[in-house]
C-alpha cells in the first residue's frame, strides 16, 4: 500500500487527514459547561462567566410553562380539527347535495311540475367560477398552434363536433393558427343560400330549442320551462312607455291596431357548428344594451333544468325596427366563450374581468350598459342591415334570441330540436282569406 505524506509545520500529515485538520483549526472554540453544548440565545453564544445563571435562563417560569403548555394544546386541537374537516367536509357536501337534490325531486314529482332548479341549486350553480374558467379557455383557445400539432387538434375536434370542414373558405388545417381561428372560421361563397322569398330567416346555424307567441310576460326558453320577457330586455326605452297601463310586451310594439303580436325564436350553437351569426331579416338596430351577467351553459340540457337563464347570462341586446315593427336581436353569452365580438361595434367588451368575486354575483336586472345608436352620425356605429348580412361571431358556442313583432297571420316553418342553417326560412306570413 502506498501511503503519501504531506509536511505541515514540524509534523507529517496523511494526505486524507488535512480537511480534518484544517476544519478544527478554523472552527471556533467553545466552552462545555458539564459536558453539554453551551446555552445560545438570540444566535449569540453566553460569556463563560454566566454558567451559574444558566439554569435560570433555560427553564421558564412555572407560570409561563403552562402558558406554553395550555397554548400548544390549542394548537393541536387545531390541528385535529382542521385534518378532521379537510378530511370528511368534501364527502359530507356531497351527501348532503344528493339529498337535497333528491328532496327537490320529490317536491317537483308531488307536484306534478317539471323538474327544473330549486333556488338552493341555482346559487350554488351561479358561485362556480365560470368567468375565470371561461377567461382561462380564451386565452388558451388564443395561442399559437404549432404546425405539427393542428392536424391533430383540429381533426379530433372535427370529428368530436362533426366539424364540416369543407365548406369552410379554409379547409386546410394548417392554415389555422390558434384553435380561435378554427372557431370562428369564414366559410366559402355559397355555402349558405339566403331565402329572399321569406321574411325571417335562420341568424346563425344550430338547433331549434323554442319558438312562439311571446305575448305574455313569462315566455318560454324551452318547453315548460320560463323566463320573464322584461328581465331580459331590461326597462321600456321611454317614461311615455312605462306609463302607459298595458303590459311590457304589449308596450313593446309598435303598432297598436291589435294587428300584430310578438314572436320568439331561440337557437343554440353547439360548438361544432358555424360560429358566426348574420341578419334574420331588413332592420335598424337603435339602442345597444351589454348585460354583464353570469357566464352559465346554455345548452340544451342546461336550459331545460335553470329557469331564467337567459335573464342570469351576460348578453349584448340590439333593439330596433323592421317593416312590421319592434324587432330585438340577442348574442347570449355561455361557459368558454371568450367574447362576444360585433363587427359594426368595436367598443363592446364582453367576459371582462371582474376580479375573484366567486360566489359574489350581483342581479344582472337592469344593470347594463346603453348604447343609442344613429346610422346617421359618423362617430355613431349604428346601421342598417340587410338579410343575411354579417354581423358578429361567437368564439365557441352560445345562443342567438330573436324577439320580433310580425302581423298575427306570421307562420313558422321550423319545429323544436330542428337543425337549422344559415339563410334557411323561419317562418312565413299567410295570406288572409
Amino acid at each position: 500500500m502506498v501511503s503519501y505524506f504531506v509536511p505541515r509545520g514540524r509534523f507529517l500529515l496523511k494526505a486524507g487527514n488535512i480537511r480534518k485538520a484544517i476544519q478544527e483549526q478554523q472552527q471556533p472554540k467553545q466552552v462545555l459547561h458539564n459536558g453539554n453544548w453551551p446555552v445560545l440565545r438570540h444566535f449569540r453564544q453566553l460569556p463563560a462567566n454566566a454558567a451559574s445563571n444558566e439554569s435560570i435562563i433555560a427553564k421558564p417560569k412555572p407560570q409561563q410553562a403552562k402558558q406554553q403548555t395550555q397554548l400548544q394544546l390549542r394548537r393541536n386541537a387545531l390541528a385535529r380539527w382542521t385534518g378532521f374537516l379537510l378530511r370528511w367536509a368534501p364527502m359530507g357536501l356531497c351527501v348532503f347535495g344528493a339529498i337535497e337534490w333528491q328532496l327537490h325531486k320529490f317536491r317537483c314529482e308531488r307536484k306534478g311540475t317539471q323538474r327544473t332548479a330549486s333556488e338552493f341549486q341555482s346559487r350554488i350553480y351561479c358561485s362556480l367560477p365560470l368567468r375565470i374558467i371561461s377567461r382561462c379557455w380564451g386565452w388558451l383557445a388564443s395561442c399559437y398552434m404549432p404546425h405539427t400539432l393542428r392536424p391533430y387538434i383540429y381533426g379530433w375536434y372535427s370529428n368530436m363536433f362533426n366539424v364540416n370542414i369543407d365548406e369552410a373558405l379554409y379547409p386546410d388545417f394548417n392554415h389555422y393558427a390558434s384553435l380561435a381561428e378554427f372557431f370562428t372560421r369564414p366559410l366559402k361563397e355559397g355555402a349558405r343560400i339566403i331565402d329572399d322569398k321569406s321574411p325571417l330567416v335562420s341568424p346563425a346555424d344550430g338547433k331549434v330549442l323554442h319558438f312562439g307567441s311571446a305575448a305574455d310576460s313569462l315566455i318560454e326558453q324551452v318547453k315548460g320551462v320560463n323566463y320573464s320577457i322584461e328581465d331580459f330586455l331590461g326597462p321600456l326605452q321611454t317614461v311615455e312607455q312605462s306609463n302607459e297601463p298595458i303590459s311590457y310586451a304589449q308596450a313593446l310594439k309598435k303598432k297598436r291596431d291589435g294587428s300584430t303580436e310578438l314572436y320568439q325564436c331561440v337557437i343554440y350553437l353547439a360548438p361544432g357548428d358555424y360560429h358566426r351569426f348574420h341578419s334574420p331579416a331588413a332592420w335598424e338596430p337603435t339602442v345597444r344594451r351589454h348585460f354583464s351577467g353570469e357566464l352559465l351553459s346554455v345548452s340544451p340540457k342546461v336550459a331545460n333544468w335553470l329557469p331564467g337563464l337567459f335573464c342570469l347570462n351576460e348578453r349584448v341586446l340590439y333593439m330596433g325596427k323592421w317593416k312590421h315593427g319592434f324587432f330585438s336581436y340577442t348574442a347570449v353569452g355561455a361557459t368558454n366563450v371568450g367574447s362576444v365580438e360585433i363587427y359594426m361595434d368595436s367598443d363592446l367588451k364582453t367576459n371582462r374581468w371582474t376580479g375573484f368575486n366567486v360566489g359574489a354575483h350581483p342581479p344582472s336586472t337592469y344593470e347594463y350598459d346603453e348604447l343609442h345608436l344613429d346610422a346617421k352620425k359618423p362617430d355613431q356605429p349604428g346601421q342598417k342591415f340587410s338579410k343575411g348580412d354579417l354581423i358578429g361571431q361567437f368564439n365557441m358556442g352560445s345562443t342567438i334570441v330573436l324577439l320580433f313583432e310580425a302581423p298575427k297571420t306570421f307562420k313558422f316553418d321550423i319545429v323544436a330540436g330542428q337543425q337549422i342553417k344559415v339563410g334557411q326560412s323561419i317562418g312565413h306570413i299567410a295570406d288572409r282569406k
